[in-house]
């Protein structure tokens, strides 16, 4: 009886030593198992769809275990290019890497290294004379497109409390449109400030209520302020997806758009060309500080909830062209240092990725700014108690921001008691802020349709 237990024994103990894996097929084993095993192994619990491990492989499983959990996730999961993403204790959430995300401590250690090349600012502008082309010629736009020869499509002007709007469609490459909404001061006295208002990635795009109420306010102030859609966004869904929107293009595309909005709005006579601002938030925070390093006509900028030295832009609108790699790489805090000795607000919460502004990105900008001896053009309004979105705080320290350098009339959009007021300022409903018409139908016969024609395009056309 026990020899023929033990013979089976034998049998079921070489069988598995037979299949075992070994260093021909490298001790493979599929992720879902290995996840598994690293759970029961540690006690942890790893979330994610099972779309997400599917068909996927682990080379050297067992190999890539450590005594830490966290050290064997990331043994396991970096040469996948994938990570987990600590939710609360002893649970993870599993996700792809991603490249624009660095730990604070990398971060930080990179702007160091990026400062150390400069302590005075003859070096800084040295670095800036190597910055300015090469951020250029990453967005490919170095030689810069020619600008077609067309006139903007305007929609009749709108009358409110103290301001004016009308709906715009600029042509910026042949067959390629961005439209966006002007808003003007009621009653236009001799040259009045330029704000440029992209909008960012949250929904409604720039139809929601706090776009509207930036914009209107501003106008009230006595600025122009345009609100205009990023790429494949809003308007610009009718000749693209909004998956474009996430191809490394639509970054160059929109600094292209911003800087033909700027050509224009700067060719009406009541405009002041000394008097040009930029304000975005969240991605178009990041388009906000790119913008002001590559265009000097821009005189005061304010990113809001955007800027860090460890988060690049999750969006390719942000990092999908290779900026980062110029001059011997650079960072998103480097760029907006370009802006010195502009005037530039720095708007950051404690809900995202702006949560630690105060202790280490902002004093490399302060000591910039300070090469110019002009350490209070740079501000940093700290809201840790607030998240990711443009809200009313956020909105009152633009204002207050705009006000002070543009010499804008605060007061106009106070109360008796001198607080903000945008009770004055009317929401419309988004068809009133198109140009081409509830269904598209009034879009210019010329305007191409898909992201591959764009691309051809944009190979294909003149330069000067």
């Amino acid at each position: 009886m026990y020899k023929k237990i033990y013979y089976a024994f034998c049998c079921i103990l070489i069988a598995s030593i037979s299949f075992a894996q070994n260093s021909d097929d490298a001790y493979k084993k599929p992720l879902k198992q290995v996840l598994s095993d690293i759970e029961n192994k540690y006690g942890v619990k790893i979330k994610y769809p099972d779309s997400m491990v599917a068909n996927k492989w682990v080379n050297y499983a067992d190999w890539r275990y450590r005594n830490d959990v966290e050290a064997t996730l990331d043994n396991v999961l970096t040469p996948l290019d994938m990570k987990v993403k600590k939710e609360k204790d002893k649970v993870y959430k599993l996700s792809n890497f991603e490249y624009y995300r660095w730990t604070v401590q990398d971060g930080w250690a990179e702007l160091d290294r990026i400062a150390s090349q400069y302590k005075n600012v003859e070096e800084w502008e040295a670095r800036k004379k190597l910055l300015k082309p090469a951020l250029l010629a990453a967005l490919q736009l170095s030689p810069m497109p020619v600008a077609p020869n067309s006139k903007p499509i305007i929609t009749q002007r709108r009358k409110f409390d103290g301001y004016t709007v009308e709906n715009i469609a600029i042509e910026i490459l042949p067959g390629v449109y961005i439209n966006g909404s002007l808003y003007r001061p009621d009653h236009l006295k001799g040259k009045v400030p330029v704000i440029l208002n992209p909008d960012g990635h949250w929904e409604q795009q720039r139809y929601r209520p706090d776009c509207q109420y930036r914009c209107a306010a501003l106008a009230r102030m006595g600025a122009m302020a345009f609100s205009y859609d990023l790429f494949a966004c809003g308007e610009s869904q009718l000749q693209f997806k909004l998956e474009d929107h996430r191809r490394s293009l639509s970054m160059t595309i929109q600094v292209l758009g911003t800087i033909r909005i700027l050509d224009y709005l700067l060719s009406l006579k009541e405009a002041d060309t000394s008097r040009v601002a930029i304000t975005g938030g969240s991605g178009a925070g990041s388009h906000t500080i790119l913008v002001a390093a590559i265009d000097d006509r821009i005189k005061v900028s304010a990113p809001v909830v955007s800027l860090s030295s460890y988060f690049y832009g999750g969006c390719p609108c942000e990092s999908g062209m290779p900026i980062h790699e110029c001059a011997g790489r650079t960072d998103n805090v480097e760029i907006a240092a370009m802006a010195a000795p502009h005037p530039q607000l720095i708007v950051s919460d404690g809900g995202d990725w702006t949560d630690k502004m105060p202790e280490h990105d902002f004093l490399y900008l302060q000591k910039v700014y300070g090469y110019y001896h002009q350490p209070l053009a740079i501000e940093n309004v700290h809201l840790p108690n607030e998240k990711h979105d443009f809200g009313i705080n956020k909105r009152i320290a633009v204002y207050h921001f705009m006000a002070k350098y543009l010499n804008l009339d605060i007061k106009a959009i106070q109360d008796a008691s001198g607080a903000i007021d945008e009770s004055r300022i009317t929401i419309e409903k988004a068809p009133a802020l198109y140009v081409f018409g509830e269904k598209g139908e009034s879009i210019p016969t010329n305007a191409i349709k898909g992201f591959d024609v764009l691309e051809n395009l944009f190979k294909s056309i003149p330069r000067k």
